[in-house]
């Protein structure tokens, strides 16, 4: 799944459009999420974007990659946004224009199973607890309120679970 989304955000080569793919997966964000982040919720010094009023008006703190920042920094001083992080020609960039450059993106890649914008937010999760990041932590990058939603999003792969290791083995020979 990492080399899927590397190749969609490879093909994208809009600079905007790249920019808006490479944050929902970097953050984990929804679109909804994406369309509302502001550049005062961006803050470089602390390492932090802030998420207001998401799902349930929740607030959530993330953490800002040197390599999102990067992305970012290339995007802004071509564009220079407003207020909106990502503007459309009124203001928010729309959902459906959001949706249909990921799909381009995917008909680029010919990825022919069914896969969506917000499965990159599952795919974050997922990368997340591949790498060794507690579910908990998970939980509240993602601003959910029970673990069972988080465990949902996680889809962790056979390779993953076939590497652990057996309690028997703990206890040496007996």
């Amino acid at each position: 799944m990492l080399q899927e989304v590397k190749r969609i955000l490879s093909v994208t080569e809009n600079i905007k459009h790249r920019a808006m793919l490479t944050t929902v997966y970097a953050l984990g964000l929804r679109s909804v999420e994406l369309r509302v982040l502001k550049i005062t919720h961006l803050d470089e010094d602390r390492n932090g974007v802030f998420i207001q009023n998401a799902k349930g008006k929740r607030y959530r703190v993330l953490p800002f990659s040197e390599s999102l920042k990067n992305v970012l920094r290339g995007y802004y001083k071509r564009n220079r946004p407003k207020t909106y992080l990502f503007e459309g020609r009124n203001g928010q960039y729309a959902s459906e224009s959001l949706r249909a450059v990921f799909k381009s993106a995917l008909k680029r890649v010919v990825i022919k199973k069914r896969v969506t914008l917000h499965s990159r937010r599952h795919a974050h999760a997922t990368h997340l607890s591949e790498s060794g990041t507690d579910f908990g932590s998970i939980q509240e990058l993602l601003g959910h309120n029970i673990i069972k939603t988080t465990m949902r999003y996680t889809h962790v792969s056979n390779k993953h679970l076939l590497n652990a290791k057996s309690p028997l083995d703990f206890l040496g020979d007996f």
